[in-house]
């Protein structure tokens, strides 16, 4: 068990397709933050950066770019890079510096400046890289990656393309709500039905799309916290950031083929399900004890499988919940209370941070009107490229 740090300020710059660079969402992000801490920049002891490998030379060192526009004051500084995990990752190392007592205030910034159409890998050859070799090798782009694990689930559980589509007019009705939100519009199902097929059976509104976007948490000791009178803040309890375990015979990235059980035994739980279990075991909570949980909606499908993963319901139930109404607002456990990413769209360094803000803001009670009502403890989800998990659970 390990000592819980405070969330005194969450921001955001609104997500969409802006022309303009990263850093100055983050920076927008940042200073949000900071107001709604109350926080001065010059009082910050440590900036951790959510780098962006698209985003130029920069981008590697999001962190001292962060610094440097916001102006230089000498705070420590440490750059974070695990593709849509480097949020979390970067919330993480927050948190160790304030327990190690190396900062009593610490800022976690991620922003996104992101090209149009699907992710591919940086230039050159690297056979040895998983991400590469599935682009190259199988031609498996993220459409078509997330096209398999539908038609995975399809075959082993029987969901249908019309549970799909319900994800999507769930996650569209409360991001119609969120004003960080890129698409703040009602979907019907027959609207996600009629919308183009990109990789079957997966529509174009069953797929996240690429944006731009910022986020920001600014995190503190807990004594810190009541030297400035917050008496009883939001709480990171646990960071889950673990690797996958061989051997791995269920399709999943970060690798597209199965591994030999010969001379190991099989792994008793898949990779995401490991992630939410180890964040419970650190928090010394269960799935029974969650008031709300944002999860990686990459794709529709996706979404169901997380139900499974964070122990929502049993292996194969994620589309029964989902239909008994759960998940949406006013159910047992509201899922992506924010809109998730069928909502705002992946903007990679900035989304995990986006995920702890949404949760922040629910167990505030500030989320206006989509407040989960007596909300106390969120859970946030979601998995890196390579292997990195990413989970954050907070408490209040």
């Amino acid at each position: 068990m390990t000592a819980d740090v405070a969330v005194l300020g969450a921001g955001m710059h609104p997500w969409g397709k802006w022309g303009r660079g990263f850093v100055e969402y983050g920076v927008a992000a940042a200073r949000a933050a900071l107001a709604d801490a109350g926080l001065d920049w010059r009082e910050v002891g440590s900036i951790v950066g959510a780098d962006t490998v698209r985003g130029g030379y920069p981008g590697y060192v999001a962190g001292a770019t962060f610094a440097k526009a916001l102006g230089w004051q000498g705070a420590r500084v440490t750059s974070v890079y695990a593709a849509c995990a480097s949020g979390a990752q970067a919330i993480d190392t927050a948190r160790v510096q304030i327990l190690a007592g190396r900062a009593d205030v610490v800022l976690v910034v991620g922003a996104d400046a992101a090209p149009k159409g699907f992710f591919r890998p940086a230039g050159g050859d690297r056979p040895d890289d998983p991400d590469w070799l599935r682009f190259r090798v199988l031609g498996a782009t993220n459409p078509t990656y997330f096209g398999l694990y539908a038609r995975r689930r399809m075959a082993v559980h029987g969901d249908t393309m019309e549970d799909f589509a319900q994800v999507k007019v769930k996650n569209a009705a409360s991001g119609v709500l969120n004003p960080y939100a890129r698409y703040r519009k009602r979907v019907t199902a027959e609207e996600v039905a009629a919308s183009a097929m990109v990789a079957d059976p997966l529509r174009l509104l069953d797929i996240c799309a690429t944006s731009d976007g910022g986020a920001a948490v600014v995190l503190s000791s807990m004594e810190f916290a009541r030297r400035r009178g917050v008496v009883d803040p939001v709480r990171i309890r646990a960071v889950s950031t673990v690797t996958p375990r061989y051997p791995s015979t269920v399709l999943d990235l970060p690798e597209i083929a199965t591994d030999s059980a010969v001379a190991v035994a099989s792994a008793t739980e898949t990779f995401r399900a490991s992630i939410a279990r180890t964040a419970y075991d650190e928090a010394g909570i269960g799935p029974e004890d969650l008031s709300v949980a944002e999860v990686y909606d990459l794709s529709t499908a996706l979404e169901l499988q997380w139900y499974e993963d964070l122990g929502l319901c049993g292996e194969g139930e994620g589309a029964k919940l989902l239909r008994e109404g759960a998940t949406a607002p006013g159910g047992r456990i509201p899922v992506n209370s924010s809109g998730g990413l069928a909502s705002f769209g992946e903007a990679v360094p900035a989304q995990a941070i986006a995920q702890v803000c949404e949760v922040t803001w629910q167990l505030r009670g500030t989320a206006e009107d989509r407040q989960v009502p007596g909300a106390r403890v969120g859970i946030t989800a979601n998995q890196g490229l390579f292997g990195h998990g990413s989970a954050v659970i907070a408490v209040r």
